[in-house]
Order: C-alpha cells, then structure tokens, then sequence
C-alpha cells in the first residue's frame, strides 16, 4: 500500500503535462514521454557496474533502442529512428567492473582522473581501423579505486558531509584548490595543516559561508552513533542503511564525472539528517553518562540539555547564520527584471542554462512582469517537446513562427544534421531552411546504415534585410534607420546542426525581424550564428539588429548607450546586494561580474562618444550597488580605474587604484606568511597579485599621476624583492 500511495504521486506530473502549463520541463503526457522522464534520458546513460575505461577505443557500434512518438493521427506510437548503430562498442580490454574513470566527454575529466587517481597505466598495443596500430594507456583497476575513493567518495560526499558536522571554509567551488570549498574545523593547528594558515586571512578571503564547528557536531554524533549501536542494534542498523542509501549509496550510482556544473551537497541531505538522529542520542548519551555520577537526574538533566544546545546548534546557528540568511535579498528577481525591462515589447530572447532562465519564467509567472516576451532556453531547445511549445502562445507572447513543420521537431528527427561544403555560398537561409524542409531524397544525404537525414549543403550563409519590414517592427531604434544594412553574412563554424542550433536559425529565418531578438550572451550561439558585430549590449542583454555595432567586442557585440544608459541608470535594481545587512549568496556574487561588465562597457562607450560626466555617473553608480565592501574588487576593476581617468575624475581614479593596490598588498602579504608547499601553490596568484601592481602603475603614470605612480611602482619593487623574484 505505501509503495502504490508513493508511486501515485507520478500521476501529478502527468496530469499536470496534460494540462499544458506554460512551464513543462519533458511534457511527460503519454507512456513513452514518463517513460524517458523517469530514465532522466536526457542525462544520458554512464556504466555503472561493469563498462570501458577513459582511453578505451571504440571497436563497432549496436543497434540501441528505437525511438517512439506517439502520432495522434493514425492513433498509435510510431518509431521516428530506428537507432541503428548508434550505440559504440568498446575494446573489451579496455573495459573493468566497478568503471569510476569512465568519461572521455572533456579533457577537463581526463585530467582530474590522472590528478586523483594516477596516470601510470598499462600500455596496450591496439589496432587501429586504417591498419596501424598505436599504444594505449589503460588506467589500473587500482588507480580506478584511488579514484573513487578520493575523488567521489572523499571529495564528493566526506567533503560534503564535514561542511555540516566539522565546519565549512566558503562557497566556491571547488575541484581540490586550498582555498576553496574545503571542509575547516576552526582549530588552526588541523586546518594549516591541510591548507594553510586559516589565520589573518587576507580581506579578499573573507567569505559569508565561512563556519567553524571546532568538530563538535561530529563527536557528538559518533557519541551517539556508539550509544545507539550499544543500546539497540537492530535499530542502529536501521539508522545506518538510512545514512550509507542516502549518502554512499547514491555516490555509487551517479558516478559521477570531475567539474560538476554545481556543488552537489544537497543530493545527500538524507544521510545528514540520519547522522543528525546520532547527534540526538549523542546529547542522551551523555545526559546518561553523567546522571549516573550524579544524584540530581533533573539537574543534570537540564545541564546537559543546555551544555549541548550551546555548545551544538547554538555554534552551528552563530557560525553558519550568515551563510544561510537570505533576508532582504531579491537578487534572482532583480536580475531577472533588469535583463527583460529594456526589451521592446513581444521580443524573444534566448537564454542558455537554468541560472539566467528560471528566474525570468519566475517573474512571468508569479510576478506576472513582462508576459508579452518569450524566453527560449536554448539548451532545452535540443528537445522535441520544447520546440512543440514554442510553436503555442505562452501569457501574451505568439507562437514563434518557424517553417518546418512540428513532427519535423520530433523526437529522432534532425537530431544532427551535417553541415557539408556543397554549394559555394553564401546562401540565404530562408533557402536553406526550405532545403531542410523539403522531405525528397534529394536534399538529404545517405548513411552507412542505409538510411538518408537532411544535411546543410553550405557553411556560408547570408540573411537579406527587409529594411521597410525592420522599420515597421520597430526591431532599430529611429536613431540607427539610416545605418540598416541589406544583408548580414555568416560562416556555420561546427560540422553539424543540432536540434536546437536548426530550432534558431529556423526562427531567424522565418521570424522576417517581425519580433525583436534578444542574447543574454552572443557568444552562445556562435558557432551556429557568428553576427557578433550585429547585436548591441542593451543593458544587460544584446538586441540583435541588422545595424553594424560600435565599439565592437570580439563575442559580445557593441554598446547601444541610449538603451543602456535607461537601463542601467534609471530602471535597473540588484535585489539590495550593496545594504550592509544583505548576504551576498555565491551565485549573486557571480551574476555581478555580468552586471558590472555592462556598467564599465558603457562608461567605455560614453568616453567614445565624448561624454565624460556621463561615463562617470554611470561607474558611480555600478560602485554604488556593488561595493568591495560586498563583492571584492579585483583585477576586472582595472578599466574602471582607467575609465575615471579618461572621464577627468582624478579624485575617483585615484581612489580605485589605491584600493585594489591595498587589496592585492593584502593578498601578498599572506601568501608571504606561508611555508614553502602553500608558498609555492599560491605563485599564479602572487603573479597575478604582481601584474595587477604593476599595470596600476602603468595607468597611474599614462594619465600623469606620478606621485601615485610612483608609491604604487615602490610597493611592486618591494614585493619582488620580498617574493624572490
């Protein structure tokens, strides 16, 4: 009964798919769509218990799975791909149980697994399909566990586990550095040990998250854990499989690759709380303990109950307060504000993963802001059934008009299509979008399997500009109507288009400029649509127009300063980041960087434009809603000190460059302070510290501030030599 009550909660996401919400992540509405929602399909699939190592080459290829739709017209599920030879096979030599060093996906895996677990190997003489051969390092199954002991079970669960019980150095992620997301304990002798001093911390060290424990949550739950276990050990077990299925457990079956998108602490929250039912038997243990050398049971009880909630959760709750507190911040509804409020009315923009998309869809939704604009995540795009949704209306934003048809999305068609150099282009893509279209043998190219998929007959491609029809639209401001271009030209710079790449320049195509178009970042579409030139940053997002930018930057356009300037200066706010009882979370302190990126790109743009109280105000105002008393200054503060020189506010240069000159001061100041192994780790940082002195004087001196560039190329002279160098 319990397990049919548990498995009828699914029944929610059904209904709810069927109701066709304006947010419906998968669309699990029918049999085969719940099916591949609860295989998470679109994670994709990793060995589990037995599989190929990093380096194993891959023999010859399966059939896998066929791939169903359901087809509403003849009233059945239908194959759309046959998946004929997809699945590879691989060099069983090559292949161990237990594989923990499995993805060769990025070299950022293969060099974490060589880091954690070894790179010495055993070399094997392989075969490779032109007759050659070549010899190939296979990992040891030794250096396979050295690798899941280290890295998953160490780095990505004890990690974890001692943040809550031990303590926590600070937010950032961490893949093994010293400084950062390092479990600490706040007594120093432990800790330096492992890290380095964690004493006099340099300014720019200082983090919220930062929480000392001094081990006391841990030794009160091994108490209670030895209490439990003498007490009743059945139930002690009970306990136990709690903790290692929620914890160790769940590390086995991910196996999961380095470089996580995320620090994934909260997919074992259940073990912790099982350890915290420990500490709970911890705190009777020695409530037993001591009644026994005591008479007064009350008292002692009452004793104890005190010591332990002082001593526990009162340090945890003094400690760990203001790494959790996020009273007052409304940062993710801000951001999501700021980026949509400049966008013309009915615009679409194209976000890239779930940190810049699902807090927009939050402020349609809830706060009902902006429900004339369509968010399309480009990613979520690579799926059938969110290029289904885009072709219905969501609040007051039409359906995308796009040319090929809905089951021409569907799952196991143009998946890939190859981009091959048949036609000497460039060619228009309403051309070749109708190419893609068009379903005869012709147009499409044949494969090993027998079977024939679209293709791409060009790299090159152009886009013709209707300038009455972008007029009409409102797509370029009134200012710019004389700078349209007739045509934009662009160079595909991948072998092949996927589901999402065809989604975008389908919509390009068909859309005729009739809805404005949005990036929250070019760079991410690129490959697929070079016109970097051709969107202006507009505030925090890039409108794209057929007008050439000004003052472009390589991936991110140029600077529209009239939208800007009404954005930043006048509409934008940052969910209170710069009050002083504000937190500052990680993921608000990273979403800063793209903000005051806009603010400096149009100071940069007002000085071009010769206007510098302008470009002035509008870096006081980027100080003034991040602060280095919050988010601390850096290296990227450099053209700021720059723009304040340009714009004849000496006094506001002057100031800048001595605090990023105190700041990195501070910084060397601590590396100096460490023995030689910590010393030594830190030389890129003290060599960053170096040049950033450096250019400071540069700039102090280019712009006449001798008496200031000399105190700042004295403290570098200095530094060098206390540093060796």
């Amino acid at each position: 009964m319990f397990i049919l009550i548990g498995y009828s909660s699914f029944f929610m996401l059904i209904i709810r798919a069927n109701a066709n919400t304006p947010i419906n992540e998968n669309e699990p509405s029918d049999a085969i769509t719940m099916l591949a929602y609860l295989n998470r399909e679109q994670y994709g699939d990793w060995p589990l218990l037995y599989g190929q190592y990093y380096t194993a080459p891959i023999e010859s290829y399966k059939d896998g799975n066929p791939v169903y739709v359901k087809d509403k017209n003849k009233g059945r599920y239908v194959i759309t791909d046959h998946r004929r030879s997809t699945k590879p096979v691989y060099d069983s030599r090559f292949s161990t149980i237990f594989p923990r060093m499995w993805s060769n996906q990025k070299p950022s895996h293969i060099r974490v697994y060589k880091q954690y677990g070894g790179d010495k190997g055993i070399p094997i003489r392989v075969t490779k399909p032109n007759g050659t051969s070549e010899v190939i390092i296979r990992p040891t199954f030794g250096e396979n566990l050295k690798f899941f002991f280290s890295y998953q079970v160490s780095h990505m669960y004890v990690r974890y586990f001692m943040w809550n019980f031990a303590g926590r150095q600070n937010d950032i992620e961490s893949q093994g550095e010293y400084e950062n997301g390092n479990w600490i304990s706040g007594i120093n002798a432990i800790d330096s040990f492992r890290l380095g001093s964690q004493k006099d911390l340099p300014e720019s060290m200082n983090n919220p998250a930062r929480a000392r424990f001094y081990f006391l949550p841990l030794l009160l739950g091994l108490l209670g854990l030895v209490y439990h276990f003498n007490k009743n050990r059945k139930d002690t077990w009970v306990v136990f499989l709690l903790f290692v299925m929620t914890g160790l457990a769940i590390i086995v079956y991910l196996n999961q690759t380095p470089y996580q998108p995320r620090e994934r602490d909260y997919a074992y929250a259940g073990s912790f709380y099982a350890f915290a039912i420990w500490i709970g038997f911890g705190v009777l243990y020695l409530y037993e303990l001591l009644s026994k050398k005591s008479g007064a049971k009350a008292l002692t009880a009452v004793a104890v109950s005190a010591a332990a909630l002082i001593l526990v959760p009162g340090i945890m709750a003094r400690e760990g307060w203001e790494g959790h507190d996020r009273s007052g911040k409304y940062a993710a509804r801000d951001f999501a504000m700021s980026y949509m409020a400049q966008c013309a009315p009915k615009s679409v923009i194209f976000t890239n993963g779930d940190n810049d998309t699902f807090p927009l869809w939050y402020v349609q939704e809830v706060e009902n802001f902006r429900t004339d604009m369509r968010v399309v995540n480009y990613m979520l795009a690579s799926g059938d059934w969110y290029v289904h949704q885009l072709g219905k209306k969501v609040y007051e934003s039409d359906r995308l008009p796009l040319t090929l048809r809905p089951e021409q999305y569907n799952k196991g068609v143009n998946e890939y299509i190859p981009v091959l150099e048949r036609i000497q282009g460039p060619v228009e893509l309403k051309d070749l979008i109708d190419f893609v279209a068009n379903e005869s043998d012709q147009t499409k190219v044949p494969l090993q399997t027998g079977e024939r998929i679209n293709y791409f007959p060009t790299t090159k491609v152009k886009l013709t500009i209707d300038k009455q029809a972008v007029i009409r639209s409102g797509t370029v401001p009134e200012s710019m109507h004389d700078r349209i271009v007739s045509e934009i030209t662009w160079e595909i710079k991948q072998n092949g288009l996927y589901k999402n790449d065809l989604m975008l320049l389908d919509f390009i195509a068909s859309n005729n400029w009739e809805r404005p178009i949005y990036f929250t970042n070019p760079n991410s579409v690129s490959k697929v649509l070079n016109v970097d030139k051709y969107c202006h940053m507009e505030g925090m997002v890039y409108r794209f127009m057929p007008v050439e930018a000004e003052g472009v930057v390589q991936n991110l356009g140029g600077v529209y300063t009239a939208g800007s300037w009404e954005l930043l200066m006048e509409k934008a706010s940052w969910g209170n980041l710069h009050l002083p009882d504000v937190t500052v979370d990680r993921e608000s302190n990273r979403n800063s960087i793209m903000a005051k990126q806009s603010y400096v790109r149009l100071a940069q743009a007002l000085i071009a434009e010769a206007k510098p109280d302008s470009a002035s105000a509008v870096l006081d105002k980027g100080m003034y809603f991040f602060p280095h008393e919050k988010i601390t200054f850096d290296f990227y503060m450099l053209p700021w000190v720059e723009v304040y020189y340009r714009a004849d506010n000496i006094e506001k240069g002057n100031e800048l460059a001595r605090l990023l000159l105190n700041r990195y001061l501070d910084d060397l100041r601590y590396y100096n302070s460490l023995g030689a192994k910590f010393k030594a780790y830190y030389d890129s940082n003290i060599q960053e510290a170096m040049a950033v002195l450096q250019r400071l004087a540069q700039i102090a001196d280019q712009h006449k501030q001798i008496e200031l560039a000399k105190e700042i190329e004295d403290a570098f002279m200095a530094q060098i030599n206390l540093f060796g160098y």
